[in-house]
């Protein structure tokens, strides 16, 4: 059994070594249908790392061929592939500007759409990222409107958005938790100005009386009635928009609060 074993491995290291010479004799040689041959089985087996070098040097060889477009972007596709986004969006574009008549451009422009959208970090970082993504996602819609992939695009932005809505929701409660009351209102206000649909309404203009209120008491007095003044109107439209809200009693209590102060 032992020598079996033994045997087993020295085939296996004997057809990996054959394998890796015959990858190096193709890659030096000036064969360029083998190449192509040998990059398209290393594609379909998944092996990205070799079929790209095989596929630029095809490309670079016969940029204008059939055999070059196709390298082009399965060259694109293996970066996508490897989780390289960055490559792979860039390849997707350049195939888009160098084969501006390629049948394969929808599929292209949605990969590269994805790419960012891949590239899009985790909520409580910059969103640069997931902005340009929307963007390319939409970019992908208004070229493409009649397209299968639109349900998709449009779910996609929608998860976009969302990251962006938790996001600023989390400076509103951030700015509330730390008592920044002036950062904590505006920043209440721009997110309902951003997101009026958003789930998170509600407790967002709670906490932006809440913060209002105290902004009020600790201001010098020149500036305390205008700002109750708000406060008195932010509690009257909360009430009116939401009569059954869990934090309407909490409220009422800071209104008389309020009238008594005024």
């Amino acid at each position: 059994m032992k020598n079996y074993i033994k045997l087993v491995g020295l085939f296996s290291s004997l057809l990996f070594l054959t394998a890796c010479s015959n990858y190096n004799v193709i890659i030096k040689g000036d064969d360029y249908e083998a190449k192509f041959d040998a990059a398209n089985d290393y594609y379909e087996s998944k092996k990205y790392d070799r079929c790209m070098v095989l596929y630029e040097q095809v490309y670079q060889h016969s940029p204008k061929t059939d055999q070059g477009e196709v390298s082009y972007y399965r060259l694109a596709k293996s970066y996508y592939l490897i989780s390289d986004y960055y490559m792979s969006a860039y390849y997707f574009n350049a195939y888009i500007q160098r084969f501006p008549y390629s049948e394969k451009n929808e599929e292209a422009l949605f990969l590269s759409a994805l790419c960012s959208v891949n590239n899009s970090p985790n909520w409580s970082l910059d969103q640069t990222e997931t902005l340009m993504a929307i963007n390319n996602v939409q970019e992908f819609i208004d070229k493409y409107p009649q397209s299968s992939l639109l349900d998709s695009c449009n779910h996609i932005i929608d998860r976009l958005r969302y990251k962006l809505e938790f996001k600023d929701y989390n400076k509103v409660c951030l700015y509330a938790k730390t008592e920044n009351y002036r950062s904590a209102v505006t920043a209440a206000d721009n997110f309902i100005s951003a997101f009026s649909r958003s789930i998170y309404c509600e407790e967002i203009k709670y906490l932006a009386i809440i913060n209002c209120y105290q902004l009020a008491k600790n201001s010098i007095e020149s500036k305390k009635i205008d700002r109750m003044e708000q406060t008195t109107e932010r509690y009257r439209n909360f009430a009116v928009e939401f009569p059954n809200s869990i934090y309407l009693k909490e409220l009422e209590i800071l209104y008389e609060s309020l009238k008594s102060e005024q």
